[in-house]
């Protein structure tokens, strides 16, 4: 284990990496800082404005590639500080970034905090990371990125962050267009109590079944990052000798309403639609869940029918675990965006095998390159050095992690989870007891409120 010390400063070095550029995140960090660090030091924060990122712009060609399908054969905001101009916004178009620089001042006298420390552990920390590799059994599958049907997928992994549970339900949302269109929802899944939420339903143009998993609420990323730093392998996977995974993300799918609800509407779907293939993917925390998810199914269906396409998501396993997830669920992708920081975490230490966590191939890093958006295909080792964990430390960022190929990947509502899911599970079902919503074919409902599950089947 982690003395308390180091461990202080590994706190105080990934909330500086971390960048908030707003006075909610801020706000956030000071309270962190204030419960974490010793009473002898307090800290004074200072944001800078930097640079600015181009907006993502598509590539005029791709090729197909393995999530390539067949024909479809189916049925007919504030500015982040005083005198700043730029805005802190993460939507389309230019977005700035804040270096953080973090003043230390002594406290009582009896500590004194100064950066040089934080250095030094950053290079240390750097110089580890990149130190040996564990054993890894790399995939032989030949590879091919499809740029379009990411286009479509993570609109997917952004539409199921929307709130409004009657738009999702009848495919109405603000977010439910574009090359999502005239999807056909099958089941909506909402758990109050533990702040998920999930949709299964069938693509007619991808010729599919598509799941997609929410991620983690923006309010609550600071907290979230901050405990996945310390979280360690904790959980043996079944049937997996040496796979170990971090159990939080396993429980959120395995232990939940999910895991029942999502195979429930696979089952059904598949057997209206002849066994059509399915893909899942979701963004952050949801990319996660969506992996366990996509390895559960693979087991049941086989490795040919599953495909998973994850956005921002952070490592789930060693490296034992991923080379039997690159065996289970060959055709996988993990998009990841420029410094976004969670892909990072937990954090991979070649030097304490009993922490390290490891990515599962293959990624597909879209980054800023001499003024053009580039998408680069790594290698299968699922921890390529030359893609996003080429990044400096001192430049990992939130910012990035919000924005994926273009879309936004956040929530459309502030307020805490349960209070918001609470309130559009109530609106919902009183839309839903009324007759007022119509759809053209079934879909099921699958609503679990604090100590209390409903389950409704709507014929209409």
């Amino acid at each position: 284990m982690l003395g308390t010390a180091a461990r202080f400063l590994l706190l105080i070095l990934f909330q500086v990496l971390t960048n908030p550029t707003n006075r909610r995140e801020k706000d956030v960090l000071f309270s962190i800082l204030r419960a974490r660090g010793p009473r002898a030091c307090s800290y004074r924060l200072q944001f800078l404005a930097s640079t600015t990122i181009e907006p993502t712009r598509r590539p005029e060609e791709e090729p197909p590639g393995i999530f390539s399908l067949p024909p479809p054969v189916l049925p007919p905001n504030t500015a982040p500080w005083p005198g700043l101009k730029a805005t802190a916004s993460r939507r389309r178009g230019r977005r700035p970034l804040f270096f953080l620089v973090a003043v230390h001042q002594p406290f009582m006298g009896r500590w004194r905090c100064t950066s040089v420390g934080v250095v030094a552990l950053i290079l240390l920390l750097t110089a580890a990371s990149h130190g040996r590799e564990l054993p890894f059994k790399k995939s032989e599958q030949s590879f091919v990125y499809n740029h379009t049907l990411a286009k479509t997928l993570v609109e997917y992994a952004s539409a199921v962050y929307m709130t409004d549970l009657t738009a999702l339900y009848t495919w109405t949302c603000s977010r439910c267009n574009d090359l999502t269109q005239g999807f056909e929802m099958r089941s909506l899944i909402v758990d109050v109590e533990n702040c998920l939420q999930a949709f299964v339903g069938v693509a007619h143009n991808l010729n599919s079944i598509v799941i997609a998993i929410r991620g983690t609420q923006e309010n609550s990323v600071q907290n979230w990052i901050k405990d996945l730093i310390w979280k360690q392998l904790d959980l043996s996977y079944p049937n997996m000798p040496n796979a170990k995974v971090h159990s939080g993300f396993f429980s959120s799918y395995n232990n939940t309403i999910l895991r029942l609800a999502i195979t429930s509407a696979v089952h059904k779907a598949r057997k209206a639609y002849e066994d059509i293939n399915v893909i899942v993917t979701g963004h952050s925390m949801g990319g996660a869940m969506a992996s366990f998810c996509a390895l559960d199914l693979a087991m049941k269906l086989g490795s040919d029918s599953v495909q998973l396409m994850t956005f921002g998501q952070p490592r789930v396993g060693n490296a034992a675990f991923a080379s039997y997830f690159a065996k289970y669920v060959p055709n996988t992708i993990r998009v990841t965006h420029g410094h976004d920081i969670v892909p990072h975490l937990p954090p991979y230490f070649s030097f304490l095998s009993h922490l390290t966590y490891h990515h599962f191939p293959r990624e597909v890093w879209v980054h800023d390159s001499e003024g053009n958006t580039t998408e680069k295909i790594c290698d299968d080792s699922g921890e390529d050095p030359d893609c996003c964990r080429c990044v400096s430390m001192f430049s990992l960022s939130i910012q990035d992690h919000f924005t994926y190929l273009g879309v936004d990947m956040e929530a459309d509502d502030w307020s805490t989870c349960r209070i918001i899911a609470a309130q559009s599970v109530k609106q919902f079902q009183k839309e839903l007891s009324s007759n007022i919503i119509m759809t053209k074919h079934n879909v099921d409902v699958s609503i679990v409120e604090p100590s209390v599950q409903t389950d409704w089947s709507s014929s209409r």
